[in-house]
Order: structure tokens, then sequence, then C-alpha cells
């Protein structure tokens, strides 16, 4: 009888490393940006054009992250896309330093970076069950994992980003983020893991890539609906972040307890993810992942009623906690229902769904803002999630979260070539000898 191979923790923490500093340094930038603007002498307008010169090239760059993915491999696309968000944050205070910083440049280099990032995150999370079957981890869990190191980076970044301006100002802050991108390099550069390398059947052209893997998507009907339902919740939730409690709390005079229910947010989105993993063992994925939409829903329905500041508070907790298992849901829907060769495209596009719901959502919600008034806004944003909520209820098309996975786990001797246990489940066999 064959021992168990050993539990290899490495490639995982190498890979949720990279995924906290490049996340941290991303949250960072989006604070020194900017304030870089504001120094200099621009208005709010000047900084909300570098805000939009980074939103724009994000929704464009992630429909075809997962094609570059899939034509380069995981392994290779976020070594080049964390160098060159390295390079393109390291380029503002160095030009700044020798031929002038302007507007004009800050907007160019700001893009320059947004269009990298879409491909490492795409490239890192196609990584993941790899690394979580190497760790011997249900994919579960490591999806939990995973999305509570997204949260968290950008629950600390900003902070850092304030403190780092405070200290040194932002043109150094800028070169400490760099170093960041730099030492996520480093980390990536050291996974080993079966199908992190070239793939074996790559897209024939981005495009073609492109238009297979949106194709898929749209096909697969719990794709096409955990994609939509996820769309219309960041396009109704994220303008209550960055519009609506913004206005508020500006109203009110009180920016700090602002940034306490947003960290509130934050704080109890890592947590639910985090608890994801352990959920899914005691309920049915459809159950959690329909319970954590309807929860999310009443629960922004109470935030809404403005009701005392420490009810705002717990009401945040709850929208956190209950949105958290949500992303590592559609996670595993993605990894299970994905052939090996498409995983990449299928990420890709499914996360630019992301992307184009967030400037959909703040298009909606300025001029409701000011159609309505702030609090009848806030209702009808809150209400309309919790209606899209409670259409998810018989949706029975969620049933197939539960379904055995639709493309077979790792064959008997995984990708060590021993007789071993289950894996985790969803994980698929990718050749060792595409390994790099």
């Amino acid at each position: 009888m064959s021992l168990p191979p050993p539990r290899r923790r490495l490639p995982l923490l190498l890979v949720e490393g990279a995924t906290l500093l490049s996340g941290t340094g991303n949250g960072v930038a989006t604070v020194a940006l900017p304030w870089l603007v504001l120094e200099r002498g621009g208005g709010p307008t000047a900084a909300g054009l570098v805000a939009a010169a980074t939103a724009l090239p994000l929704l464009v760059a992630s429909l075809v992250s997962g094609t570059v993915v899939d034509l380069l491999g995981r392994r290779r696309t976020a070594l080049f896309s964390d160098a060159l968000s390295a390079a393109s944050v390291a380029a503002i205070p160095l030009v700044d330093a020798t031929i002038g910083l302007n507007l004009a440049w800050i907007v160019v280099l700001a893009a320059l970076g947004a269009v990298f990032d879409p491909a490492g995150l795409t490239a890192r999370e196609t990584l993941l069950p790899a690394a979580a079957q190497a760790a011997g981890w249900r994919i579960e869990r490591a999806n939990g994992v995973h999305e509570a190191t997204w949260g968290l980076a950008f629950l600390v970044g900003p902070g850092v980003g304030g403190v780092l301006i405070a200290t040194i100002g932002p043109g150094p802050t800028l070169w400490v983020t760099a170093a960041g991108f730099a030492l996520a390099v480093l980390l990536v550069a050291a996974v080993r893991l079966p199908g992190a390398g070239r793939p074996e059947a790559p897209p024939a052209g981005v495009w073609q890539g492109t238009v297979e893997g949106l194709r898929f998507v749209w096909r697969d009907r719990l794709l096409r609906a955990v994609a939509l339902l996820t769309m219309v919740l960041v396009a109704l939730y994220l303008p209550v972040e960055g519009v609506v409690l913004p206005a508020y709390f500006v109203a009110e005079g009180a920016p700090a307890r602002l940034g306490s229910i947003l960290m509130a947010m934050s704080a109890g989105s890592i947590l639910g993810a985090l608890a994801s993993g352990w959920a899914v063992r005691r309920l049915r994925r459809r159950t959690l992942f329909v319970v954590a939409l309807v929860v999310t829903g009443l629960a922004l329905v109470g935030l809404a009623a403005l009701p005392p500041y420490p009810a705002m508070l717990t009401f945040a907790v709850v929208i956190g906690l209950a949105y958290g298992p949500i992303n590592p849901l559609a996670n595993y829907a993605m990894q299970t229902r994905t052939p090996e060769r498409l995983r990449g495209r299928v990420v890709g596009v499914m996360t630019s769904f992301t992307y184009a719901a967030g400037p959909a959502g703040y298009l909606l919600a300025g001029p409701l803002v000011e159609w309505l008034g702030l609090r009848a806004a806030f209702l009808v944003l809150a209400g309309a999630l919790l209606v899209a909520a409670l259409a998810a209820v018989p949706m029975r098309v969620l049933h197939a979260l539960d379904d055995p996975p639709r493309y077979p786990p790792a064959p008997p001797g995984g990708t060590t070539g021993r007789t071993e246990g289950p894996v985790p489940l969803g994980e698929q066999w990718a050749p060792t000898a595409h390994r790099d």
C-alpha cells in the first residue's frame, strides 16, 4: 500500500502572498495617485480623470485577460503582469525626477498600470486549484482564503497608503508600491505547480479565445446565472460604498464614521469568505448562496434606513459577513464546470462582467441621488438588490452548485504519479510535462 504524498503548502502560500502584495499595491495606488494630482494643484475633476483612466482599461483588459493567460501560461502571465505593474508605478516618480510630471503623464501611466492588473488576477486565480491540491486543501477552503486575502489587501492598502503619504510623501510611496509588486514577482517565480507553464492547447488568438470563453459562459446555464447575478449585485452595491455613503457622511460632517462603516463591511467580508469553507461542509452550496444573497439584501435595506450610527455599524458588519461567501461559491462554479484548457478564458470573462458592472452602477447612482434625494436613492438601490436576491431563491439552475464536478478530478496517482486518496473537489489533472 502506497503512502499518500506529502502535503506541500508552499505553492499556496506563494500564490496568496503574491495576491496580498499585488492587491495591497493597488490599494495604495488608489490613494497615492489622486493625492499626487491634488498636491500638484489639480482639482477634484483632475483626480476623477485619473480614476476614470484606471477604470476603463480594467474593463477592456479583463475581457481578454483570460485568453492571455491561456496563451502564455499561468505563472508566466502573473510574472509579466506584476513586473509591468511595478514598472508603470515606478515610472511616475522617475518621470517626475527627470522630465517633470504633469496630469497627462499621470493619466497615461495610471492607465498602463491598470491594463496589467486583470491578467495577473486571472492568472493567480487559475493557479489556485492546483495549489490547493498540493496543500491537501478542499477547493472551497482555498477559495475562501483567496477571497479573504483580496479583501484584506484592499482593506489595508488604502490605510498603508495614507500612512506612507503622511510619512514620506506620495512620490516615495509609489517607490514602495513598486517594490511590493517586485516582491510579488519573486514569489510567483518560485511557484512550481502542474499546469502553471505553457498550455497544451492554447487558443488560436486573443479574439478567438475571448469569443470562445464568452460562448462557454453563456451556454452554461449556471455560469450565466451566476455571472448575471453577480453583475447586478456589484452594480447596486458599489455605488453605496463609492457614492451614497460618502455623500451622507460628508453632509453629516463625520468622515471618520464613513471610514468605520467601510472598514466594518470589509472586515465582515473577510470573515465571511473565510467561514465559507466551513459552511459548505454543513450546508448545500445552493442554500448558502441564496441565503448569502438574501441576507445581504435585507441588511442593506436596514442600512439604507439610515438608523443611528451603532445600528449602521452592525448592519455594515452583517452585509460583509453575508456577502463574503458569494465570490468563493462563484469561483467554485467556474472551477468545477470548466475544462482545464478553458479555465483562464472563463475566469477572465466572468471577471469582466464584474468590472463592467461597477461603472454602470456609478452612472446610475449619481443621477438617482440628484433626482430622488440621498435617502430615497439609497432605499431604491438597496430595495433593488433585495429584489434581485429574492428572485434568485426559486431559480432551479442554482441547484447545479451541488452537482458533482462536470469535469473529472485528478486521476488515481494525481499529478505526482502515486496512488492517492481523494483530491480536493474540482481539481482537474494537468500534465506534469508542462510544469515549469
